[in-house]
């Protein structure tokens, strides 16, 4: 039922206005006057040099820097680990009210949806996207297998294509059988391709209302596909 990762379609390119979306975000992120933690590093010739600007950073040690950020080409929270080595990296950390102004820009660049479950729950949810875990919900991350945010589907019309989440105003679930809306208006319907070869369960995550910025997950929200009835995109 599965399928190798190098057997789907390539992700489209070229998209005009999402090009222009990112590169309005790029501005934004890198000359708001935001309050987020700022990570830099002295180099061999003493130059200081800023590494990341709109970072919240969630553990730091003697051998270590982990921190999150907002990644435009993906269009997700990710979280990033600096190994340290002979030049160490410093951190200035800001208030609780700059992380939160943040994680609210965050917000305003990822993918925003509302999820309907097969019990008939809603939740909003920002910065959207799909990443792979062991199935049965046990276990941890799968990172062999890149996050995404696009739907790779068998279609039933024949072949397999990629629909890109910005692409998309609807998805109707049943299984691993999807229905998709698509911004244009067309209609396709097949089903969710594996991106791995490997047993894996594909979940849903995202940030809600109630994201803690301080957390170590770039999430504070996961359901498995399988429990997943509906997803309404907003664009």
């Amino acid at each position: 039922m599965s399928v190798a990762q190098n057997s789907l379609p390539a992700r489209p390119k070229g998209l005009s206005a999402r090009l222009a979306l990112l590169l309005s975000g790029a501005l934004l992120l890198t000359s708001a006057p935001l309050s987020a933690d700022i990570i830099s590093q002295m180099t061999a010739q003493g130059r200081q040099v800023v590494l990341q600007r709109d970072a919240i950073v969630v553990k730091q040690d003697s051998s270590s820097v982990v921190y999150k950020h907002f990644e435009l080409k993906e269009r997700r929270v990710v979280k990033v680990v600096l190994q340290e080595s002979s030049l160490p990296y410093d951190v200035s950390r800001s208030a609780p009210d700059g992380r939160k102004q943040i994680v609210e820009l965050w917000k305003r660049f990822g993918f925003a949806a509302t999820v309907t479950d097969t019990a008939g729950k809603t939740t909003r949810i920002y910065d959207a996207f799909i990443d792979f875990y062991p199935p049965g919900g046990s276990g941890s991350l799968l990172e062999s297998v890149p996050a995404r945010t696009d739907f790779p589907i068998a279609l039933t019309s024949g072949g397999s294509d990629l629909f890109d989440f910005a692409d998309v105003t609807r998805v109707e679930l049943q299984g691993d059988e999807l229905r998709l809306t698509l911004a244009n208006g067309q209609a396709k319907e097949g089903r969710f391709l594996m991106p791995t070869s490997k047993p894996a369960e594909a979940r849903l995550l995202g940030i809600t209302e109630r994201y803690d910025p301080s957390s170590e997950d770039v999430f504070d929200f996961s359901l498995p596909l399988a429990r997943i009835k509906q997803i309404d995109f907003e664009h």
